[in-house]
């Protein structure tokens, strides 16, 4: 006979199940309420009230069951399967694992920083031959390095961040405890060095610089020693992020091209000047707008960003403004465009962006975080869309 035995702080209880597949049985006890469906084939764990019912065809019978603080429930179901750690499946650590490392790598930011160097890469492509596979390696030799230093940096921010992130990210692997301190500084540390030494063996200067810049304005910017941990200060803050988005990344990704794979002389065309212009608007917005759904536990910790002063309102509207400025001006850079398809596609593609996050940004609920965090990833939606635009904007 098919029976459940519950344990209570060294209580148990043993409640027959009847045989009977119809037949169901609910338990609760202490602070750890749960419910037990029992059938011939499966049984599932439930949520509950906190006492035990047993339904047994129209009669219902109730039982008041012994609440005690911190009370330590364990509920076995005793049947043909034997109840142990053989149960455990041990392939679900892996998806568990990568799962935590997806979270921890802030996949939105190694998305940008793929996007974008791909798109400024593409601006050094002048014919057809150029397309050639020291152009594709030359790219992935990037990708794979600016990987590498994206994680050191967003790692380093997560482990300056795990008390703070505890109140505005508790999802993030530090702050839920997923990972533990020493696993993050393995973490950056071996993310650091693969980094440089991709850069190293490549042997692009361009390529060499934008890691270690990158690298020097990501620890400066994290990390908490005096002096430094320079997101503190909102205007600071702001302009680390524009030097690695709208500077660093335009410029020398696109030098790593120009001159390391290519083996031309240094120049700036036209569309690597817009496009360093644009993003330098569009990475000013991501530093402000980044703090907005963090407000509370950047209150609560000191960290005096342009949301904690300014409120979350003013400085919502004020990242949508600087947007659609940057959009009409895109427009305009459009306009004069001696190539018909750049043009048509240069103005009609911003002016649908535009209209798009005007939309958007009417339609959000400044009093709900779910809604600005998810304005938030929309925001880095239209960042992706604009790296497929300039290398169409000649």
């Amino acid at each position: 006979m098919k029976s459940l035995i519950i344990v209570c702080n060294n209580v148990s209880c043993l409640s027959p199940l009847l045989p009977d597949a119809s037949s169901s049985s609910f338990v609760s006890s202490g602070c750890d309420h749960v419910s037990l469906r029992a059938s011939k084939h499966n049984r599932v764990i439930q949520p509950q009230s906190s006492f035990l019912r047993h339904n047994i065809g129209g009669f219902n019978k109730s039982f008041l069951l012994y609440r005690k603080q911190s009370t330590n429930l364990v509920a076995s179901v005793v049947s043909e399967q034997p109840v142990g750690p053989d149960n455990i499946n041990p392939q679900s650590s892996l998806p568990n694992a990568l799962d935590a490392f997806y979270r921890f790598s802030r996949p939105h930011t190694v998305i940008g920083t793929a996007l974008s160097i791909v798109s400024v890469s593409l601006l050094a492509v002048q014919k057809l031959s150029d397309f050639s596979p020291a152009f594709f390696i030359g790219v992935m030799e990037a990708i794979v390095a600016a990987f590498f230093m994206n994680i050191y940096i967003v790692g380093l921010n997560q482990l300056s961040d795990v008390e703070i992130d505890k109140v505005n990210k508790p999802y993030l692997p530090l702050a839920s405890g997923e990972y533990s301190f020493k696993t993050g500084v393995i973490l950056v540390s071996l993310f650091a060095f693969m980094s440089f030494w991709v850069g190293w063996i490549v042997g692009s200067w361009p390529l060499f610089w934008a890691l270690f810049i990158s690298f020097l304005l990501g620890t400066a910017y994290s990390i908490n020693v005096p002096m430094l941990r320079w997101k503190r200060f909102a205007l600071v803050a702001a302009m680390c992020i524009v030097a690695v988005r709208a500077v660093i990344v335009q410029l020398a990704f696109y030098l790593h091209i120009q001159t390391f794979v290519y083996g031309r002389l240094a120049m700036f065309p036209k569309p690597v000047i817009f496009a360093t212009g644009f993003m330098s608007f569009f990475s000013v917005v991501i530093a402000l707008f980044k703090d907005i759904p963090d407000i509370v536990g950047d209150k609560i910790f000191g960290i005096q960003s342009f949301t904690v002063r300014l409120g979350q309102k003013r400085v919502f509207w004020i990242c949508i403004l600087l947007l659609e400025v940057a959009y009409g001006a895109a427009i305009l850079v459009g306009a004069s465009s001696p190539f018909l398809w750049s043009r048509y596609i240069t103005i009609l593609g911003h002016v649908l962006l535009a209209l798009t996050l005007w939309g958007r940004a009417k339609s959000t609920d400044l009093e709900n975080k779910s809604a600005i965090t998810s304005f938030y990833m929309f925001i880095w939606q239209l960042f992706y869309a604009e790296y497929l635009l300039i290398p169409l904007v000649r």
